[in-house]
């Protein structure tokens, strides 16, 4: 594609979007992989796995606002409708703050491709409701739990009011998706700088987070400076840590640097009318 829609800058032909994962679990889950990198014996519940989840909504989201307002920067924080539940406060403060609050499943430990359809189309509209009740805005976005979505997912959603949602992999720009109850944008969502494959299940150093983005972006005149979207992608029991939000100042840095850049979010791309592409 050799367009885009206006209000996409001219002279700025890569769109660098900020992604928070405020990711929970329900009460008789944990997360799949911790720090510790043992996996216990099946039914038994991980509570060292659960502490280092729940660093998310108690500390690392909070330290990633901070950031993020001194930066004088938005993004979209994709939130979990159990954090929604018991962090109310927290999700109050980042629809405060102006960031974009988008719908991350019920559960992380619930997948939709698990689910049956009227399962999965409930999950979507608990999410909807609770994140709704905390922030004070219905969410208009979307990303399934392990970015994993079912054949179903498009369509419930375009069918719950949801305007866009992130678990495209196939693309370098947003584009439709047309499903029997309308259409929704699928916004192309990228794993080169994500904290979660690169540090927690890779092991790379946290100075790798900077260290690829700076690869893509000065590199990124040599590919003819083709329109096209890369995510800065923190979770916020992951790099909400002191030494991820260096990593991710940093990785800031290196957007802000190249002139062909452009420092945005899903929310704002999303905005932008992709009817005719």
């Amino acid at each position: 594609m050799s367009t885009v829609p206006a209000g996409w800058p001219a002279d700025r032909p890569l769109a660098v979007s900020i992604s928070v994962m405020l990711e929970g679990w329900a009460e008789d889950q944990a997360p799949g992989m911790g720090p510790m990198g043992n996996v216990l014996r099946p039914g038994v519940l991980d509570l060292q796995g659960r502490s280092w989840a729940e660093y998310g909504p108690k500390t690392g989201a909070w330290r990633i606002l901070d950031i993020l307002d001194k930066a004088g920067l938005r993004g979209v924080f994709y939130t979990s409708g159990v954090v929604a539940e018991r962090y109310p406060a927290l999700v109050r403060a980042i629809t405060a703050a102006g960031h974009a609050l988008a719908a991350h499943g019920m559960s992380q430990g619930t997948l939709p491709p698990y689910l049956t359809e009227a399962q999965e189309a409930a999950d979507i509209a608990a999410c909807r409701l609770v994140l709704a009740e905390a922030g004070g805005v219905a969410p208009a976005g979307w990303l399934s739990p392990r970015c994993t979505p079912s054949a179903a997912t498009s369509r419930l959603l375009a069918a719950s009011g949801f305007r866009w949602h992130a678990d495209s992999f196939d693309a370098d720009l947003p584009a439709p998706i047309v499903t029997p109850a309308g259409p929704i944008l699928g916004m192309p969502f990228t794993m080169e700088v994500n904290d979660m494959p690169m540090y927690v299940r890779y092991g790379q150093e946290p100075a790798a987070f900077a260290r690829v983005l700076d690869r893509i972006v000065a590199g990124w005149p040599r590919l003819g400076l083709p329109y096209g979207c890369l995510d800065i992608t923190v979770h916020a029991h992951v790099f909400g840590r002191p030494y991820g939000a260096l990593a991710l100042l940093d990785a800031l840095a290196v957007a802000r640097r190249a002139e062909w850049c452009w420092l945005t979010s899903h929310a704002e791309l999303a905005a932008l009318d992709w009817s005719e592409r």
